[in-house]
């Protein structure tokens, strides 16, 4: 059908015109994370202001700038694998479970089979558990891909089944406990990996003092920005994002796409539970049930639309920070934890109502 521009139809034109002006806005904040970013800003300087004015004025330190970046680098990293997902057009429930497991297997690896680094075999052991690690991490998302593939199911409800499925699997291999690894067994790369102190010389890298975390989560970041815009696959899953059938229709293989995004998200699983055992010294499945919302939240926040064939990865990287700066200033502030998940759940419906807004809904708001 085409458009009625017949003069009696002529005063329904303004509120239609007003309607595209307003959608064109939208997506010029959007298309470079404008929105996202100027969220943020605005998020730290409230928090700033009411931190000079009630609280102990330790929120604009650069001790807490470092502690928010690398809080934000624990879910940053596995949320770049979320973004692929959700560009796909999917959606992942059981990362926080699959990441937990992941960390599990390392902690059982580094108690295991691992010795103290000062004796010979250290570094094999190391290699090993770090590689049981991935493998897992990897395998997680495998099983995902491949059930969604084969079956056709609805990823939300795959994803909700292997969510339990991890966590029981991890609950078995931990004994229903935390595992922490043997005495003197982790090397001091990975000690200093998450630290966020004075001492210089304790960084990943010495002397330069920001958390290994968040030049982790950086340089990884780069990497899968770079897969999305210059590779077939990035632009491929963009495709199968936007319109499945169309895609088939270009010659795409939608369900091996589809299986490689799920399996390249398990690899940021996997350094999510890298991260997240730098940072805790130990493994505990338990510890990743709600995570899931917080890693698609980042994802959200920072643009992403739950449509599909929609999201960035420094929106992710800018919505990572929306949440562990609202969670950080809130704990700067003594404000009650239930408090905050209010504040995060209003920002993320905000979020998703303006991806809405760029697909022309409600619609009868662009009448």
């Amino acid at each position: 059908m085409t458009d009625d521009v017949s003069p009696a139809n002529a005063p329904e034109s303004a509120p239609s015109a007003q309607g595209s002006r307003a959608l064109g806005i939208l997506k010029l904040l959007t298309e470079f994370q404008i929105g996202p970013i100027l969220a943020l800003i605005a998020i730290i300087f409230c928090f700033a202001l009411l931190d000079v004015a009630l609280g102990n004025g330790g929120f604009a330190t650069l001790r807490n700038l470092r502690v928010v970046t690398h809080q934000a680098a624990l879910i940053g990293m596995p949320a770049l694998g979320m973004t692929m997902i959700i560009i796909a057009g999917g959606i992942d429930l059981s990362a926080g479970t699959a990441l937990t497991l992941s960390c599990t297997a390392l902690a059982v690896a580094f108690r295991d089979y691992t010795v103290p680094v000062e004796q010979s075999g250290a570094v094999m052991g190391i290699v090993g558990a770090l590689s049981l690690c991935l493998v897992i991490g990897v395998l997680c998302g495998l099983l995902n891909g491949i059930i969604i593939s084969l079956t056709e199911m609805v990823p939300f409800i795959v994803t909700l089944g292997t969510m339990t499925i991890f966590l029981g699997l991890g609950q078995i291999w931990a004994s229903e406990s935390t595992v922490y690894p043997g005495p003197g067994h982790l090397p001091i790369w990975l000690e200093n990996l998450c630290y966020t102190g004075k001492r210089g010389t304790d960084y990943f890298i010495p002397g330069l003092p920001i958390p290994g975390s968040v030049l982790l989560t950086i340089v990884l970041a780069i990497i899968v920005a770079a897969l999305m815009r210059y590779t077939v696959l990035g632009r491929n899953i963009v495709a199968v994002g936007s319109n499945p059938q169309t895609a088939r229709l270009c010659g795409i293989n939608v369900p091996l796409t589809t299986v490689l995004v799920y399996a390249i998200a398990g690899i940021f699983v996997a350094f999510g539970a890298l991260l997240y055992f730098g940072n805790v010294k130990n493994g505990n499945p338990s510890d990743g049930t709600g995570l899931e919302l917080q890693i698609i939240a980042a994802v959200v926040l920072g643009g992403g639309s739950l449509s599909g064939g929609r999201g960035s990865v420094l929106g992710t990287l800018v919505g990572a920070l929306i949440i562990k700066v609202i969670d950080n200033g809130c704990t700067m502030l003594s404000i009650p934890n239930t408090y905050t998940h209010i504040m995060i759940g209003v920002i993320i419906i905000v979020a998703v109502l303006i991806d809405g807004l760029r697909n022309g809904k409600p619609k009868w708001l662009f009448r």
